[in-house]
This record gives structure tokens, sequence and C-alpha cells, in this order.
């Protein structure tokens, strides 16, 4: 089982089964793997995760393998999508990705089975997509996950 939820009011936390955490700073962009900075292009392993993070035009893009569930996280809307990026995505089950109107676009190139919008914009985000769900502060993702259907998860934070 993996838990999504705020850690503090601008970084998201991931926790896996073991509970080893992985952290993103809204605010500073910085991503941690326990303690460790992954904020630099390059393949890491720690604590049985598995990131790629790959920089796109000036953007960094994370794609991680936690508990065999691949992981992205978007920080942007303002890069063009062409195939080199939404090849990096590949197959996504969790998507945590920046709230607004612009991200709607990337979100439906990519097809994601849960989807946890961040940021002032994430109400805008949701409503685009007529979404409406009710906030909660952690969010659990079982071993199954529906291929059919997207849930999307409004993080309290």
């Amino acid at each position: 089982m993996i838990e999504i939820s705020y850690k503090s009011s601008n970084t998201i936390c991931v926790k896996n089964a073991d509970k080893k955490e992985i952290t993103y700073n809204v605010d500073s962009r910085e991503v941690r793997m326990d303690d460790f900075d992954v904020t630099h292009q390059g393949e890491y392993e720690k604590s049985g995760n598995l990131l790629e993070v790959k920089q796109y035009t000036d953007l960094l893009f994370y794609k991680f393998l936690v508990d065999g569930k691949h992981m992205c996280i978007i920080q942007s809307d303002s890069f063009d999508l062409k195939e080199e990026i939404v090849g990096f995505f590949g197959d996504v089950d969790i998507l945590i990705i920046i709230g607004t109107k612009d991200a709607v676009k990337i979100f439906e190139n990519i097809e994601a089975k849960v989807v946890v919008p961040f940021g002032e914009g994430k109400d805008i985000f949701l409503n685009t997509l007529g979404q409406h769900t009710e906030a909660v502060k952690i969010h659990k993702v079982w071993a199954d996950l529906d291929g059919d259907r997207t849930e999307f998860v409004n993080l309290e934070g």
C-alpha cells in the first residue's frame, strides 16, 4: 500500500509499504528519497524505490517505481508534449501534477490511474475535468488499480 499526503503545507509525501518516504516540496521543487536529494538528472535507487530523472527543455521530470507502481511528478505545464517526453512517462499508475487548466491537456495525454493535482489551481484542474471530489488528508493506493477509470484525489494540505 502507498500513502499520499501532505507532510507540511507545501510538501507532498509518498510512503511505500516499508514507510520509506519520497517528498516533493512544491515551493522549492526539491524532490527527496528519504533524506537523499534527487533534484538532478540521472537514475537512482534508494530504500527499494527506483527513480529516473529526465531533463527536458529546462524542466526536470520524475518517474518512480514504488511498490510495483509507476509514479510521475510533473511540476510545470509550460512544455511541449512531444514524443520524447510522452515516451519517458510510459504507463503511469500515479500522477502528481501541477493543478492548472493547461495541465489538463498534459493529463489527457498520459492517462494515469490515480491523479493528485497540487498548487493553488488544483480546484480549477479538478473542475475542468468535471471532478468534485471531497478533500482528504491521506489517500491510500492499494495493490489493485482499476485500469478502466481514473481516480482523482483532492489532497487537503
